[in-house]
């Protein structure tokens, strides 16, 4: 979705196992002198990955990223299942990710890579940082969940279960996150600390990705619990330098649980920095916020 991206960022796509992966990256038009010193010396890698709820994209890190342009190549993809990528019917798992991502650094950078996620998404990039940490450099990771941590199972829950009925799980997208209402409820009671931060533009960007032909399959794979796994049984085998930012507002998942998560390994979890007046996207509700954190905690692990 490149009509969501800032100015200056380009599409581009590669091949992976899944089907075509979409990725924005500086263009040449804005960042010239940039990109043409990177045959001298080329600007360290920086990825960054979107969360896996229903309307997810690269757009989510849209107002974050362009800050990094001048001093780091920015790979932001769409993951397979979201946004303009594609969107292949099946019943997506834990792994799969992992692959998807591994496709796409092998393909587009030159490991290792500083890369940037959220949520259960950051929770996954924890595991494989743990099983092949010679493709990670440094992780920043914003709420970084595996929704069952400690005990606490979002896949027992009902609103897992009801989606985990034939049929039943198709109407439940189309009601509850294929439309401008659905979407903009769930980003005021569940993403966002304050709603008045909710744009138009952000509502769009979220339903277009949540319309795309065959974008269910992914999001109903997130929302029966399908990808939840205890990430607190993980966290302790990391070994790859890591910065934890975590909205204080954020809903499901605490940040006294991302306290206690970051605590379990405080030798590879450098800093964690709690966001005041923020939701499990601080990202995208005080973006400026996040940037100067990034800037203050991560880049010095570069």
């Amino acid at each position: 979705m490149i009509n969501f991206q800032p100015l200056g960022f380009e599409q581009h796509d590669i091949d992976t196992r899944f089907g075509k992966l979409a990725y924005y990256t500086a263009s040449a038009a804005l960042w010239h002198d940039v990109l043409a010193q990177e045959t001298e010396q080329p600007k360290p890698v920086l990825i960054f990955l979107h969360s896996l709820g229903g309307g997810s994209s690269a757009y989510e890190w849209s107002k974050v990223y362009p800050a990094f342009a001048s001093t780091h190549r920015v790979i932001v993809p769409d993951l397979i299942g979201w946004g303009s990528s594609a969107h292949p019917q099946r019943d997506y798992r834990v792994n799969d990710y992992w692959l998807i991502v591994s496709d796409l650094i092998q393909q587009v950078a030159q490991p290792p890579v500083a890369v940037v996620a959220s949520s259960l998404t950051g929770g996954i990039m924890i595991r494989m940082a743990i099983q092949q940490p010679e493709l990670f450099k440094a992780l920043c990771l914003v709420c970084p969940s595996g929704y069952a941590d400690f005990g606490t199972d979002y896949g027992r829950g009902l609103a897992a279960q009801v989606a985990s009925i034939p049929g039943l799980d198709q109407v439940i997208y189309a009601l509850g996150a294929a439309n401008e209402l659905a979407v903009r409820g769930f980003l005021q009671q569940v993403l966002f600390a304050q709603p008045n931060r909710i744009s138009d533009q952000i509502v769009q960007a979220y339903l277009a990705s949540a319309q795309q032909p065959g974008a269910e399959y992914a999001a109903l794979a997130s929302l029966r619990g399908d990808l939840c796994f205890d990430l607190g049984f993980h966290i302790q085998q990391l070994t790859v330098p890591t910065v934890i930012l975590w909205g204080e507002q954020a809903r499901f998942t605490s940040a006294a649980l991302g306290k206690r998560l970051a605590q379990l390994n405080p030798k590879a979890v450098k800093v964690f920095q709690a966001i005041a007046d923020a939701g499990v996207l601080p990202h995208l509700e005080l973006p400026e916020v996040v940037v100067g954190l990034m800037q203050r905690h991560f880049l010095p692990l570069l």
